[in-house]
């Protein structure tokens, strides 16, 4: 079992960013031996805290770029770094971070990190908003949410975070990490993902943000049928006609057929959107 290293420089980990410091050694090589980065990589760490799994990085990389919004950790960062070169420091908040600035021609981001578990799903979200600039993600989360990540239709853990991550990327759950390797040690568990979005997503839907607004109504009461959960945008014999058994629960619609609902109801805001112009350019000029 591996022993509490005591945290350098004398920085308290801190509640409010989520902090907790990676330090088993053993957890930090099996990290980077399931990301092998590569000189050529275009490599993000987001939120690298002491620099534990940035040093590994660094060395296989040369080069990497990270994001740290803790501005106490910068000069620890900075002088543990000094003598490589390309290391590069943003201080600031990976949610309102433009990522797309660390992007060279021709590569896509790879992008790490030991998430804060306060704020580890509206980033992925984030991520997930600008797939296309993404080779892949290694993320450190909570067991939990890597559950619900690579969630299978069906089950409990299957949500909104698993239909639209899958939507967009092969998600792998890689392994376990106890409480034990971080200091402080949090009160979960922790686990590796790897997220590789698709080259061509697997059922395209007509609008990805019809399909985020259809999922996210459909698990609004995740107890209740799809008839009752998605009154608001599609009646029920529409999804009959579409192949949907409306007595089912939210969880037990796959991806495919998620999508499969969103086109219809893109087509019937399309044709209504069609009739009221139709409407506004029959109506008499000045009428109301």
């Amino acid at each position: 079992m591996s022993k509490k290293a005591p945290l350098a420089h004398g920085h308290k980990a801190r509640k409010r960013f989520g902090q907790n410091f990676l330090h088993d050694q053993h957890v930090i090589g099996k990290i980077v031996k399931a990301i092998h980065p590569k000189p050529t990589d275009c490599l993000v760490e987001i939120g690298p805290g002491m620099g534990a799994l940035t040093e590994p990085l660094l060395e296989a990389s040369g080069k990497l770029d990270v994001v740290e919004l803790d501005r106490d950790l910068i000069p620890i960062l900075r002088t543990k770094f000094f003598n490589y070169p390309n290391f590069n420091i943003h201080q600031g908040d990976a949610l309102k971070f433009d990522f797309s600035t660390l992007l060279q021609e021709g590569q896509q981001l790879r992008i790490v990190g030991n998430l804060p578990y306060n704020i580890s799903t509206p980033l992925i979200f984030h991520f997930l908003k600008h797939y296309a600039m993404v080779q892949d993600m290694h993320f450190m989360l909570q067991k939990e949410v890597v559950e619900r990540l690579a969630a299978a239709p069906g089950s409990g853990d299957y949500g909104r975070l698993s239909i639209m991550a899958q939507y967009f990327c092969r998600v792998e759950p890689l392994f376990v990490v106890g409480p034990g390797a971080f200091n402080p040690p949090p009160k979960v568990e922790s686990a590796i993902v790897r997220m590789r979005p698709y080259d061509e997503l697997p059922f395209p839907a007509k609008d990805h943000k019809v399909l985020e607004h259809v999922v996210r109504e459909a698990f609004s009461m995740r107890r209740k049928t799809l008839r009752n959960t998605l009154k608001r945008l599609i009646d029920s014999d529409t999804l009959e006609s579409i192949g949907i058994n409306t007595g089912l629960r939210p969880e037990n619609l796959t991806l495919e057929e998620y999508v499969r609902i969103a086109d219809k109801v893109a087509e019937l805001q399309q044709a209504q959107t069609e009739q009221e112009q139709i409407n506004q350019d029959d109506s008499p000029t000045g009428e109301k």
